[in-house]
């Protein structure tokens, strides 16, 4: 096995993974307003759709299979509307809510299938680990080898980075903070939808 080569990948996703994105804006949300234990939750939801793109990346790898680029366009566009939904209805939630309200239930924030849904909502993300993968692909002698410990180490760094934000949030989430925290996180979280929309409508026109 590689190991310099396995260190460089594992500090390639160490820097990917903390870039907040929508994912990161989601579960800090979650944990501002619901809580570890649905941040948690959520984590795992966002973790499970990563398994999907990378099992996805890997069979376009093995097969040298394309994507027609009109379907991924469509696929994104809806995803980014997904994240506009979801900011707009943080946003609104939060500002609908006085400094000594009381948070929303755990129903209403995050959750498994919510941050699984999210992980979801950015198909070009098959496109960045077809890319990625191919660059550390002879971290073993044998490529099947090399593709489940890449995934692997995805999955590990990817819970560890999760869930140290959560902690983080759950420890700067006092009453004089939370709102703050959660109109950063919604506000991301449109940015995000916003560029998103843009960059695919353009890419339709042209």
């Amino acid at each position: 096995m590689n190991t310099a080569l396995l260190l460089t990948y594992a500090l390639t996703v160490l820097l990917l993974i903390a870039t907040p994105g929508p994912v990161v804006a989601l579960v800090v949300d979650t944990a501002a307003n619901a809580g570890r234990r649905q941040a948690l939750m959520t984590a795992l939801g966002t973790n499970g759709a990563s398994l999907v793109l990378i099992a996805l990346a890997a069979c376009l790898i093995l097969t040298s299979a394309t994507i027609a680029p009109p379907l991924l366009t469509a696929l994104s566009l809806a995803g980014c509307l997904f994240i506009g939904y979801l900011a707009i209805s943080s946003l609104r939630q939060t500002l609908g809510q006085s400094a000594g309200d009381a948070p929303a239930p755990p129903s209403a924030q995050g959750g498994l299938w919510r941050g699984f849904a999210t992980g979801l909502s950015n198909p070009k993300d098959i496109l960045f680990f077809v890319a990625l993968f191919p660059q550390f692909i002879h971290i073993t002698h044998h490529t099947g080898n090399s593709l489940l410990l890449l995934s692997l180490v995805w999955v590990v760094l990817d819970m560890a980075i999760l869930g140290a934000y959560i902690l983080v949030t759950r420890t700067l989430a006092t009453p004089r903070h939370q709102r703050l925290i959660s109109l950063t996180s919604g506000g991301m979280l449109l940015v995000i939808a916003v560029t998103g929309l843009f960059y695919n409508l353009s890419s339709l026109w042209h």
